[in-house]
């Protein structure tokens, strides 16, 4: 076995190889192990050695490569030791990064492993200091494979920083390298490495990518710098000829072409000269053209070359001290040879007649090469912010650079500090990579995030104000006036309470005040988006500041669904019933409200709490479609229940809407959001109802106690649903109506106790989806409910048995029949629609806090079971 002069095997075929790979591997697995600080310690010891030898190993790579200056390579040996140490000096790599105690959430660094480092002949030294350093600040080993050209430079750089790095307590075989390096072993490496940072030509990028192991890779840059009418010339002309002497041009990002507009062209051409380019002449031109590509590849003989060297193998004769040789052409085709990349101090020049053109011979020449990489662009960055937003929308390249050197400025941190400083470019997917922006230490690690369970802020929302009592809708009213200083007031309500003068409750006390009203009579049951869009239309010409509900819940929702397409016509009402998961984080944002009415609502039933909730319910008549909107925007400002309004409902409308309000409690009760806040109203709601229900069924005229408890009851269940939300008994009772025209209230009585049947499963096939929702406990749920109202038992299952039972008993005492098939519903039209009826349930807004979640063939089954009657 072969050794170097340090006496260390010779890594100069695959078998060593293999065996130089198992001892770094075995390193990394040590130095995983080491702590923030000694790694900290390891990479300051690494970036200080690597620093004190930058002018040694500057001259050893120009001696061995025969390419570049050897000054500026001092300065790039010093850039990738002081700048890289710079930048990450104090960034957590290891162990926990960052931690959130409140949202419970920690970040963990992990090392990749070993890294692959392939090093290019153009920055031999640097980009191994660079690659060296970012891999010892990350925990991660390095095994360098040099170009063949270059190993010699390439080794002693990896070799400085690995015994600076053993000596402040690294694993000696943290860093290796390929002594004697071929495709063979570099590809060998590329495929048992675990990452691979490849810095290289086209043909070497596309094998770390066709490895199989993941990539850092670069693409080939072809910057064009664009000089605006705008620019400062001196500034445009120095940077760019700075940028493109530096190292001869060999920095991937330096100024390949530059295109000047033709108002200033003269002027960029003088200084240019001035500054001691060279432009070639046409012959001279077509000359060096030729020496650019040889057989359509770069000439490896004109990289990292002076100016006057390349001239003389084009057989040009120009002055020894020439710094740039630009050449004048007018094609930005690939064919033509100057368009290419060219790693050297040759430039191109363009004339563009305006900034669009200049814009599009950029587009046009980054296509041609330079995809993803760098464009740069000189002009009046306070005047002409519009022309830099231009540029920047249309250059496909990772870093657009402004008023700057683009070979210093594509690296970062020297003329922008932040832009992160790298010797690896990424050029994202345009240019074939996995990355697009400049590599550093966050791509060589494995985060690993710790969440621990937390539950979301929760809410309770109500109307700003809710007014109750016997009588007080006079007194509440009064409000219009005296504080919200309101003057015309637009009244919606059904045919029946405007015929029957109920509406005079309202329009009295508005004539007191010399409120001016109007009023919308037209509304039925399942308001229609037609009906609403009339109503709308009416506001549009009367100009309400303030809107009254007045009614049950089809008037409630009609006149929410105005008050939107009053203030807002451009709504969409598919949009806004776009189903979600979290109120909080829907794809669609409603539009807000109040900016032109006040809401007011004054029902005139107790059942649909829709006074107090965000809810509402609109059908396209020409559809048939439903729309179910929730928002909070839909909230009423002011709810007003007044049991006056409710003491002549009608039995059947007593027994529908009480019944739908227990559904309302039971629902909220259960629902996977409920809280504290909407418990205590669930409960309360509950015992009124069994309470007060029979006795408003049986002589309601007569019981005015009975009927407030049952309006304050259907008040607070509506409460509690509009912040703990509903269940799959109401998304059932909702295409059940829509199908077959199954009163609202009716349904859910019908469905509620097969539903609470199917959700005390303690082993659901599905559970609700929420923070605060632990485990299956609807059982408990329903039994505290149960307990509440006054059931017993022995045990849950028993006491759960009774409450059913108290439930049935209070459906028969108010009317209600046992089945859908009761109701005259056809068996064979319930049948044929059953199976949309089932999808359109499962897909409702209420199914989803459910606290079980239900499959579209279990709601099939319970529906089927509420037809016949279990």
């Amino acid at each position: 076995m072969d050794h170097n002069e340090n006496n260390r095997p010779l890594v100069d075929g695959v078998p060593a190889l293999e065996r130089k790979l198992a001892q770094v591997r075995r390193a990394q697995e040590q130095y995983a192990e080491y702590t923030q600080e000694q790694v900290d310690r390891i990479f300051r010891a690494a970036a200080l050695a690597a620093n004190h030898a930058r002018l040694s190993l500057a001259k050893m790579a120009v001696e061995e490569t025969g390419m570049g200056v050897v000054e500026d390579k001092v300065i790039k040996n010093n850039y990738a030791s002081e700048y890289i140490y710079n930048a990450y000096k104090n960034t957590k790599t290891c162990g926990v990064i960052e931690e959130d105690p409140a949202y419970g959430t920690m970040r963990i660094a992990e090392p990749i492993g070993v890294v692959a480092a392939v090093i290019p002949t153009t920055n031999p030294t640097s980009t191994a200091i660079f690659k060296a350093l970012i891999c010892l600040k990350t925990r991660n080993a390095i095994l360098i494979s040099p170009h063949p050209r270059a190993k010699g430079s390439t080794i002693a750089a990896a070799k400085i920083v690995l015994d600076a790095a053993v000596k402040a307590g690294a694993p000696k075989d943290i860093i290796g390298w390929i002594d004697v390096p071929s495709l063979e072993m570099t590809n060998t490496l590329m495929r048992e490495a675990d990452i691979i940072l490849a810095t290289g030509g086209p043909g070497m990028v596309r094998a770390a990518y066709s490895s199989g192991k993941p990539a850092l890779g670069v693409g080939a840059g072809n910057t064009p710098a664009v000089i605006d009418a705008s620019a400062d010339i001196r500034k445009a002309v120095n940077s760019i000829v700075h940028s493109k002497t530096f190292d001869n041009g060999m920095i991937c990002a330096s100024e390949q072409s530059v295109i000047v507009d033709t108002k200033i062209y003269d002027a960029v051409r003088a200084e240019f000269q001035k500054r001691g380019c060279y432009f070639l002449s046409p012959e001279e031109t077509e000359k060096v053209r030729k020496t650019i590509l040889i057989n359509g590849s770069l000439n490896s003989k004109i990289v990292g070359q002076p100016a006057a060297k390349i001239a003389a193998l084009a057989e040009v004769d120009v002055p020894e001290e020439t710094r740039v040789l630009i050449g004048e052409v007018t094609s930005v085709e690939i064919s033509e040879e100057f368009a290419h990349e060219k790693l050297s101090p040759v430039l191109a020049m363009y004339r563009a007649e305006n900034f669009e053109q200049a814009v599009q011979y950029a587009d046009r020449l980054i296509k041609d090469g330079g995809y993803g990489h760098t464009a740069s662009l000189y002009v009046d960055e306070v005047q002409q912010r519009e022309k830099i937003a231009i540029f920047a929308d249309r250059m496909k390249a990772c870093r657009i650079v402004v008023n700057t050197p683009s070979s210093h400025g594509g690296i970062g941190d020297l003329y922008n500090f932040n832009l992160a400083p790298s010797l690896t470019l990424g050029c994202g997917s345009w240019g074939g990579n996995s990355v697009s922006e400049n590599v550093g230490v966050k791509h060589l690690l494995n985060i690993k995030t710790v969440a621990e369970r937390r539950e979301n802020m929760l809410w309770f929302r109500t109307p700003q104000k809710v007014y109750f009592k016997k009588g007080c809708l006079p007194v509440a009213l009064r409000e219009i006036e005296e504080v919200l200083h309101r003057k015309r007031a637009f009244i919606v309500t059904d045919q029946f309470l405007f015929k029957s003068g109920m509406t005079s409750c309202v329009t009295e006390p508005l004539q007191k005040m010399g409120v001016a009203y109007q009023i919308f009579s037209d509304v039925q049951p399942d308001p229609t988006l037609a009906c609403a869009k009339e109503g709308a239309a009416l506001m549009r010409t009367f100009e309400p500041d303030v809107i009254i509900a007045l009614g049950g819940g089809s008037a409630m929702d009609a006149a929410k669904i105005m008050w939107v397409l009053y203030e807002h016509p451009e709504a969409d009402f598919a949009d806004m019933a776009m189903r979600f998961l979290d109120i909080r984080k829907r794809t669609y944002e409603f539009p807000e409200m109040g900016g032109k009415a006040y809401f007011i609502a004054v029902p005139t039933s107790s059942g649909t709490g829709s006074e107090v909730t965000p809810f509402a319910v609109i059908t396209d008549e020409t559809t048939g479609t439903k729309y179910p909107l929730a928002d909070y925007q839909l909230l009423p400002n002011m709810a007003i229940i007044d049991t006056d309004l409710m003491m002549s409902q009608p039995k059947g409308l007593t027994a529908a809407s009480g019944v739908d309000a227990m559904t309302h409690a039971l629902e909220a009760y259960a629902s996977v959001m409920a809280t504290d806040y909407t418990d205590g109203l669930a409960l309360q709601a509950l015992k009124n109802i069994f309470t007060y229900l029979p006795e408003c069924y049986e002589n309601g005229a007569n019981a005015p106690l009975a009927r407030e408890k049952m309006a304050n009851a259907s008040t607070m269940a509506g409460m509690a649903f509009a912040n703990a939300f509903l269940g799959v008994c109401h998304s059932m009772a909702h295409k059940l109506g829509a199908f077959h025209h199954l009163p609202h209230g009716v349904a859910n009585a019908i469905l509620i106790t097969e539903v609470m049947r199917y959700n005390i499963a303690e082993a659901p096939r599905k559970m609700g989806t929420f923070s605060q929702y632990p485990y299956p406990k609807a059982l408990s749920r329903y039994c505290e409910c149960a307990r509440f109202v006054g059931v017993t038992g022995e045990t849950d299952e028993e006491v759960f048995e009774n409450f059913i039972a108290k439930i049935e008993e209070l459906k028969a005492l108010v009317g209600i029949k046992k089945s859908i098939r009761e109701y005259g519903i056809e068996e064979t039209a319930f049948l044929e629609t059953l199976d949309e009826m089932s999808e359109q349930a499962f897909d409702d807004q209420c199914t989803g806090a459910n606290p079980r979640y239900p499959l579209i063939s279990e709601i099939r089954e319970m529906y089927l079971k509420a037809y016949y009657g279990a």
